[in-house]
């Protein structure tokens, strides 16, 4: 008599598996592809490739890689202070970093756009240096270092606490310095978890919009980024359009994911 199991077995759980996911993502999906294909090679290409669409493509994926790779680097740092110190405010600071997961995007995006507006309290300053944030792709950068810097901390900050100090211990007792501890013993660890919380951040500022729409100013060709082309697309009644925009997005998107992810893969395996 086969045992009777308390919690549902392998087979009704993968059909609400695949059930559930069919609803959210793959049908959606494929809705959206079925939209792009309404028109023809020669649409596609002529879409992707006007001037409008490839200037905006190259601000959305341009400053999203860069403010992954910010949030990457201040990501590590603050994780190993929240880590491995303890100090007054640390829990108020640690609950800080949750932040942009709570705030509604499009009050991120007004709250950022006051501060570093020409007349802002920030954007004042720096314009005194020539330096002006709002409205400029730099703008777009800080907003998307903003929503992506908490993937990173939050992807790091389990990993960090399991690591032991064992190997600090071994590699202090054969001579090694503070920072040859850290490059060579303690860095190569965390690796895996930094490409994780890059690729996750990465992909969350690809599709930002709330946040981006009011500090970038929305100007075409200069600070217009994939999504709001997109929405205005939706806008002027040029669902196709819009769609095959969208497909265009989603296909780069996965293939960097993907490329990611296989970077990732190889460093899990040697680090085995």
């Amino acid at each position: 008599m086969p045992k009777r199991r308390v919690i549902p077995g392998f087979g009704l759980s993968m059909g609400f598996t695949l059930t559930y996911l069919s609803l959210i993502i793959l049908i959606p999906l494929a809705a959206l592809f079925l939209k792009a294909a309404r028109l023809g090679p020669a649409q596609w290409w002529n879409i992707l490739t006007s001037p409008r669409v490839i200037a905006a493509a190259e601000l959305t994926f341009g400053a999203s890689a860069a403010a992954a790779i910010v949030s990457t680097i201040f990501g590590l740092l603050v994780t190993w202070v929240l880590v491995r110190y303890r100090f007054p405010g640390k829990r108020l600071l640690d609950a800080m970093v949750d932040l942009p997961f709570a705030l509604p995007t499009a009050v991120a995006g007004i709250t950022l756009t006051a501060i570093y507006a020409p007349n802002g309290w920030i954007g004042h300053s720096l314009s005194q240096w020539g330096i002006q944030v709002a409205y400029t792709p730099l703008g777009v950068f800080v907003a998307l270092t903003f929503i992506g810097f908490p993937f990173v901390v939050r992807t790091l900050q389990p990993v960090m606490e399991d690591f032991g100090s064992e190997y600090e211990e071994a590699a202090a007792t054969l001579g090694a310095g503070r920072w040859t501890i850290f490059w060579r013993v303690i860095f190569p660890m965390f690796i895996p978890a930094l490409i994780t919380g890059f690729t996750l951040a990465f992909a969350r500022a690809i599709g930002e919009y709330g946040s981006v729409i009011f500090i970038s100013g929305n100007l075409p060709m200069k600070t217009e980024i994939l999504p709001l082309l997109v929405v205005s697309q939706l806008e002027q009644f040029k669902y196709e359009a819009a769609a095959v925009i969208s497909s265009g997005m989603l296909i780069v998107s996965f293939l960097l994911l993907f490329l990611i992810n296989l970077l990732q893969r190889q460093l899990n395996w040697q680090n085995r």
